[in-house]
């Protein structure tokens, strides 16, 4: 387990410590306040090149990426792969090479193929390797993120700062998450942090939905969603993911609803002081209704605004190593 990400790559977060998260949140926390001024925007990366490399669609990690990196004052190179040479053939490889050679400080990339980052920081070990999402394997930035705004918004009804407490707001928070485990590279992701921070997770699913491995997690299995929706002082909803072939295994989005959706009638079932959380985009009317995600128990949109100041951190720590002017 590392100690701490800085001045190295943020691949997965299985092999990182939970001081190491902390550490990310910590930080994170401060460039919460940088991006509430009216100049929102620090040195700390001034004259580094950041290179933005997605092969998968995105908008709010692409975005928020990017925005992080400029409010570091880092250069962006921003790669559309829908007409570059990756079209023509190109290899991956050959890809980084070709931005390598620009002199490039770090690489932020999304790729379909699970493992795929970690490749890449085995050719280039000169260069930061940011992972923004692989196949089925890990998102660790939106673990990170996920965990910051759960700490931010218990720490907010403790009337302390997140800093204050470390994880310790963790310790025996029970943490639901709910839909397509299989496929779900967030749900891998948000469990290695939970537990790291010390949450109780349960994961409910259709057992179809469920991956072979799920036993070795270190998380408890639910088959009554409605009694483990009364336990959980959190709850994550994972989109089904048609395009990695979650379709295939559900008899139908209306029967999926209907056993696991988030209702309006179910939301009754929360305790009050319970957080509803979706890392997007949204089904609105599979796996959660409108009125549950506009709600004052869900979190959604703080968790897109989060993204921009904990991926300042996970840039500051990895590109910068820690070094520079947080200010």
């Amino acid at each position: 387990m590392r100690k701490s990400i800085r001045g190295g790559d943020l691949i997965t977060l299985a092999d990182v410590s939970r001081d190491a998260i902390v550490e990310v949140l910590d930080v994170a926390e401060s460039f919460v306040e940088v991006n509430q001024r009216s100049i929102k925007k620090v040195p700390t990366l001034k004259g580094r090149v950041v290179a933005s490399l997605f092969y998968e669609e995105s908008t709010r990690t692409r975005l928020s990426f990017e925005t992080a990196a400029k409010r570091l004052s880092a250069d962006v190179l921003s790669l559309a792969v829908a007409s570059s040479s990756v079209k023509k053939g190109e290899s991956l490889r050959d890809t980084i090479s070709t931005i390598t050679a620009l002199g490039i400080d770090a690489v932020v990339m999304r790729h379909m193929a699970s493992g795929a980052p970690w490749q890449v920081s085995r050719v280039v070990p000169s260069i930061r390797v940011i992972n923004a999402g692989d196949g089925q394997h890990q998102h660790p930035t939106q673990g990170l993120l996920d965990a910051f705004t759960i700490r931010q918004v218990l720490a907010e009804r403790a009337g302390s700062r997140g800093s204050e407490t470390g994880s310790e707001l963790f310790h025996g928070l029970r943490i639901l998450i709910v839909g397509d485990i299989r496929h779900s590279r967030v749900a891998r992701s948000d469990i290695a942090a939970y537990l790291a921070l010390g949450a109780v997770v349960t994961v409910c699913a259709p057992p179809t939905l469920l991956p072979a491995d799920v036993s070795s997690w270190g998380v408890e299995l639910s088959t009554d969603f409605e009694a483990a929706l009364a336990q959980a002082d959190v709850v994550g909803l994972l989109r089904l993911q048609v395009e990695r072939g979650s379709g295939a295994f559900v008899p139908s989005l209306r029967e999926f609803t209907s056993l696991y959706g988030l209702t309006a009638e179910r939301e009754r079932l929360l305790q009050p002081h319970a957080l509803v959380m979706h890392p997007g985009p949204m089904n609105r009317g599979v796996e959660i209704d409108s009125s549950v995600a506009d709600g004052s128990h869900a979190v959604i949109e703080r968790q897109v605004s989060n993204g921009v100041p904990v991926r300042m951190a996970v840039l500051y720590l990895t590109v910068a190593g820690g070094e520079g002017d947080m200010s």
